[in-house]
């Protein structure tokens, strides 16, 4: 049995690492933001209940039961056949009244991409501040420097690195259990891909590796354990999202030509710029004819910014390599987690720099799809 003094140092590691997770609340800074950050947790902690007790309950509705058993068989598969780790994560599920588990803040200059970071103790430096109440998200996105460009998205779920499974693990959500069969798969496989590993101080190799492991998880999901029905589902709502992101990622290339020109002064960088931005309105509003007027990226696109096309570019920029990786280690889940921990052992750079040379001498037929967990508005 642990003592209490030990228990106490892990409830304050876990504490912390909770900070840096996307799922912080409370005040916008001070000690108060660490204790509503804490509290916030605790309070989804206790919200949840077993899956078993949900199943059992005759008030709970059978569409939710439904999804719950669904959720189960997911879990199962990913400990079976994407070697994911067997813990107490999502086998309870919590109902928290809210349309997101957290909301986070990016923030990114007027010329660049890159994001604002802030650091907090034991996981290092993210390039996101998330909080478990949208107000609060929102108050400290208004307090920062009038030079950022800032956004703030809804979350639809976050890990806690496997560090809180003496818990009772991560919970299942009201706030995802309701997707497509496809999206939820792939949802519980990239939280589950962080509990394998964790890169301090590197935001784009840790959601880039968890995108991958979605990916790959979730096309095998569809051919193996879904039904045609469920597939034909998730191939039309992909579909659009393939499209939206390849748009984007075309977007965030040409920004960064504009960005990185050394020889152009700020203003013609601002009024190139705003050229860009207005031919994405404008092949965006192409593609929306194209869906026969679907509209799920609406709002996602009259809000983007520097820091809306930053933070989605940690989603996906490294995940090519990944794949390639996942491709020169036979496919096998068990050797790609093994490659991935020894490239989150080489500096910062280096690995990603391996990664980039992977996808560039590969012939990654994942690349460019989207993750299910990534920054962006759900159909």
């Amino acid at each position: 049995m642990k003592s209490p003094a030990a228990r106490s140092l892990r409830s304050l590691a876990a504490s912390a690492l909770l900070l840096a997770l996307g799922g912080c609340a409370g005040p916008t800074t001070g000690v108060g933001y660490y204790w509503q950050s804490v509290s916030g947790h605790l309070q989804m902690m206790q919200a949840a209940r077993p899956v078993q007790d949900w199943l059992d309950d005759a008030q709970a509705p059978q569409p939710l039961k439904n999804k719950l058993v669904l959720a189960q068989r997911i879990r199962a598969f990913a400990v079976s056949e994407l070697a994911l780790p067997d813990n107490a994560s999502y086998h309870r599920y919590a109902d928290l009244q809210r349309r997101a588990a957290v909301y986070n803040v990016v923030a990114a200059p007027a010329l660049s991409l890159t994001l604002q970071t802030w650091c907090f103790p034991v996981v290092g430096c993210v390039g996101y501040r998330g909080y478990f109440l949208e107000a609060n998200a929102r108050a400290f996105a208004a307090s920062l420097p009038a030079d950022l460009e800032v956004a703030v998205y809804p979350v639809p779920a976050y890990s806690t690195l496997g560090w809180m499974n003496w818990a009772g693990g991560d919970p299942l959500l009201n706030t995802f259990i309701g997707y497509p069969e496809g999206e939820l798969a792939r949802m519980l496989f990239h939280e589950l891909a962080h509990q394998v590993l964790y890169a301090k101080d590197d935001t784009l190799f840790n959601e880039s590796f968890a995108t991958a492991v979605e990916r790959l998880g979730g096309e095998r999901w569809l051919a193996q354990q879904a039904n045609e029905s469920a597939r034909r589902e998730y191939a039309a709502f992909d579909s659009r999202r393939r499209d939206f992101r390849e748009l984007t990622r075309s977007v965030r290339e040409r920004l960064q030509i504009v960005y990185s020109d050394g020889t152009a002064p700020d203003a013609e960088k601002i009024r190139r710029k705003a050229d860009v931005m207005t031919q994405f309105h404008q092949d965006y509003t192409s593609l929306k004819t194209r869906w026969g007027g679907y509209a799920g990226f609406d709002a996602w696109v009259v809000r983007a910014n520097n820091a809306s096309f930053g933070a989605q570019a940690a989603y996906d920029d490294l995940v090519p390599g990944f794949v390639a990786l996942f491709e020169r280690e036979g496919r096998d889940f068990n050797r790609f987690y093994d490659a991935v921990r020894a490239l989150s052992e080489q500096p910062r750079a280096e690995r990603q720099a391996t990664l980039r040379q992977l996808a560039a001498t590969a012939d990654t037929t994942l690349a460019g799809r989207p993750s299910a967990a990534a920054p962006l508005t759900r159909p």
